[in-house]
């Protein structure tokens, strides 16, 4: 089993403030285990201004999951800061790390991890029922309008398995978005689906931004990474590469 080894040598200064949504410092992740030791990352720094849509793209290994699993709170750094929304996410108590990470951020998963036995819909309510928002009948319009909006909502009472690849995905999205959170992110995302779905994946992404949402995606495919704000490479743990890009608006193309 690896297990995490944390430094807590810095985890109690205060951090300074930061101006940006999402602001990650000189982040460390070190894993060790009986077998051999791994850094994921070298000292990565990042930061994300509201309504920015970025890739994070690189290699099997490059550290690009680990970057958004200590932007998320899912796992901690080694040594660094995570500053989320004004929040240090790295000095966060676990007993707080799941109801604020509910509240401020949205997970899309490569494989989905819709819950099998729960229905569509039950999916969908279910972050607003861990985080106590809305009434249970405000959950259950909530989830409808949200399914309506990713244009799966008359699957809103069969189970995931009975949906396409590109149906759940979809489902996963209206998950995300239950708590109206400020920021998504997306972990391959469309790394599962074909070519042709993929694309509607992304055409959905790219409208939520314009709508206001701010974007983290993993990704292999170089040809969506030219289609984003900033298109970030790691590579062994390190940020070797950042690009700009001129994004165009996706809304009503061929």
């Amino acid at each position: 089993m690896v297990v995490a080894h944390v430094t807590t040598s810095k985890r109690h200064r205060r951090p300074r403030e930061s101006a940006h949504l999402v602001d990650v410092r000189q982040a460390v992740k070190h894993y060790e285990s009986t077998a051999a030791a791994f850094t994921a990352l070298k000292g990565v720094s990042l930061q994300v201004d509201a309504g920015e849509f970025v890739a994070v793209i690189g290699k099997s290994g490059s550290g690009k999951s680990t970057l958004l699993n200590i932007i998320a709170g899912i796992d901690r750094p080694t040594s660094g800061e995570v500053i989320v929304r004004g929040t240090p996410v790295h000095l966060l108590p676990e007993r707080r790390i799941a109801p604020w990470r509910g509240r401020t951020i949205g997970v899309i998963f490569q494989f989905f991890q819709l819950l099998p036995t729960l229905t569509v819909i039950e999916n969908v309510m279910l972050p607003m029922d861990f985080c106590h928002l809305f009434s249970p009948r405000e959950r259950r319009e909530r989830a409808l309008e949200l399914l309506e909006h990713v244009d799966v909502a008359d699957h809103a009472h069969k189970l995931p398995t009975e949906l396409s690849g590109g149906q759940q995905q979809r489902v996963a999205i209206a998950r995300a978005l239950a708590n109206d959170p400020p920021i998504l992110l997306a972990d391959e995302p469309t790394g599962n689906l074909d070519s042709h779905t993929a694309e509607a994946v992304f055409r959905l992404f790219t409208d939520l931004v314009d709508a206001g949402k701010t974007i983290l995606m993993v990704t292999h495919d170089a040809d969506l990474a030219r289609q984003v704000t900033r298109a970030i490479s790691l590579s062994d743990g390190e940020v070797i590469d950042e690009v700009v890009n001129q994004r165009r608006s996706l809304v009503g193309s061929d």
